[in-house]
């Protein structure tokens, strides 16, 4: 018979908390067969024996023997409970554990930021909660959840709901010259699904995926995480330009741009640039990936046509969120895949990513459909603008160095340069101390050559009452860290 006088003084078993003490003593006993402590063959005493000697229920010990059992650690016989073997883990010099490598793609993902880090002033891609119609999204959800049977809760067609399919196709030929029909239309959750699903529908491993350089560090993720190699393409105040000899030495089969709202500079692809980029990518036989970022908050005139819609079948992947326009928490995107890849798109979303969420999609069809989804886009509209014309002007009183503001003319974020003096990363840092977000511009390399500093500010988030405020801190984070590497340079 075991003797398993030590348990009584066994940490886990002193302390309270809010795991049963059931459980605890199962996952005590469990480490003692692990680790070899109970070996093979081990008698262990009856479930009354140990009850008493730890003082505590027989049903407590009775749980654990159970569970042990049910697990395949101790067998019951006419001996008692006995612990079983365990191969060439049951010894006392048990070697170190090692798990096998990390992928070498995952190396480079930056962790993200905890919830609280994303609602602090300036960081950007923040929409502007405060003025969403909550009581209109709560009352056409209710109505959309009434109305779902028990037999939708299963999984859905790969697609998404065909009422959301419909609107979504409705909405982007009346709003952004998308040409498009229902089927082609799938649905995501977010701009990352949508991502993954295009280059592993339109690229192989090992394929050249061009990239905007600043660009979205997500799309450089899902793109590496594909196995893709990925290229950087600086981008200008006009957008992305590949130069000829890229075309010629590394031709892509994918590539990746936000031509209506360059992320994170702000430019606007032209439109002799956007027709070029669509001819070369057919001579070369490459995909364009059109992430339509931040395109329904124009600020100058209306929203430009996407890129989609410009020439007949062309290749290109829309690729669309809600999370600005609604709600992060919604998780609702989509593409639009040209209609000849439809069946093969469907296919490989459905193996991959099973569809659910029956109400939130009926009640974003909805939305769309009754109307209050323009009304919302035009309300946020002038609400952005009143927040950045704030940002600016407070920037204007109390910025002391010399800058220049990027974007603007769309979207809910400014740039603004620093002198190469001020490290970015510093101010970032520092700024975090007073509890803002704002951005290094530096970080949003994408593997091409440095040379870019200054901070990405949001501002959709912002009231304009508090942005003022909020830039002094800003500025003492910027002082803060010129202070700091003058005194470094100074030693």
């Amino acid at each position: 018979m075991s003797d398993l006088h030590w348990l009584k003084n066994h940490p886990l078993l002193l302390r309270g908390g809010s795991e049963p003490l059931r459980r605890r003593l199962y996952r005590v006993l469990r480490q003692a067969v692990v680790d070899g402590r109970l070996q093979a063959g081990a008698i262990l005493p009856s479930t009354r024996s140990l009850a008493d000697l730890l003082e505590m229920a027989r049903n407590t010990v009775l749980y654990a023997y159970e569970q042990l059992a049910a697990e395949g650690y101790v067998r019951a016989d006419r001996q008692g409970t006995v612990v079983c073997a365990l191969g060439p883990r049951d010894t006392r010099t048990r070697p170190v554990a090692t798990l096998p490598p990390l992928s070498g793609r995952s190396g480079g993902v930056q962790r993200p930021r905890s919830a609280e880090d994303q609602l602090r002033p300036f960081v950007p891609g923040n929409p502007g909660l405060d003025a969403f119609p909550w009581r209109v999204w709560q009352r056409v959800r209710a109505r959309a959840e009434r109305q779902t049977a028990a037999h939708e809760a299963g999984y859905r067609g790969a697609g998404g709901e065909p009422e959301l399919r419909q609107a979504i196709a409705t909405y982007l030929r009346a709003s952004r010259g998308v040409d498009c029909g229902p089927q082609q239309v799938i649905v995501t959750e977010g701009t990352q699904e949508g991502l993954a699903l295009c280059a592993m529908l339109l690229a192989d491993a090992g394929d050249i995926a061009w990239i905007e350089h600043p660009g979205y560090g997500g799309a450089w993720a899902a793109l590496r995480a594909a196995g893709l190699r990925c290229e950087p393409v600086t981008v200008d105040m006009h957008g992305m330009a590949p130069p000829s000899a890229l075309w010629r030495q590394s031709p892509p089969r994918l590539i990746y741009t936000t031509p209506s709202h360059q992320y994170p500079l702000g430019s606007v692809l032209s439109l002799p640039r956007r027709l070029a980029l669509l001819a070369q990518a057919r001579a070369h036989g490459a995909w364009i990936l059109e992430d339509d970022y931040d395109s329904e908050f124009r600020h100058a005139g209306p929203p430009l046509a996407a890129m989609q819609g410009l020439e007949p079948d062309a290749p290109v992947a829309y690729l669309g969120t809600f999370s600005k326009t609604m709600f992060p928490g919604l998780r609702l995107g989509f593409v639009v895949v040209p209609a000849a890849v439809v069946d093969r798109a469907e296919g490989l979303a459905g193996a991959l990513w099973p569809r659910g969420r029956v109400a939130d999609q009926r009640a974003l069809a909805a939305f769309i459909d009754e109307g209050h989804f323009t009304r919302h886009l035009r309300c946020m509209r002038g609400l952005y603008a009143e927040r950045q014309q704030a940002l600016r002007a407070a920037l204007a009183r109390v910025w002391r160095w010399p800058g220049t503001v990027l974007g603007g003319d769309c979207g809910m974020h400014l740039v603004i340069s620093l002198p190469d003096a001020v490290s970015d990363v510093a101010v970032a840092a520092a700024a975090a101390e007073h509890r803002l977000g704002p951005r290094a511009l530096s970080s949003y390399g994408t593997g091409g050559p440095a040379g870019f500093n200054g901070l990405v500010l949001g501002y959709a988030h912002m009231p304009a009452e508090t942005v003022g405020e909020r830039v002094r801190l800003l500025v003492q984070a910027v002082s803060q860290a010129d202070s700091a590497k003058a005194k470094a340079a100074r030693t």
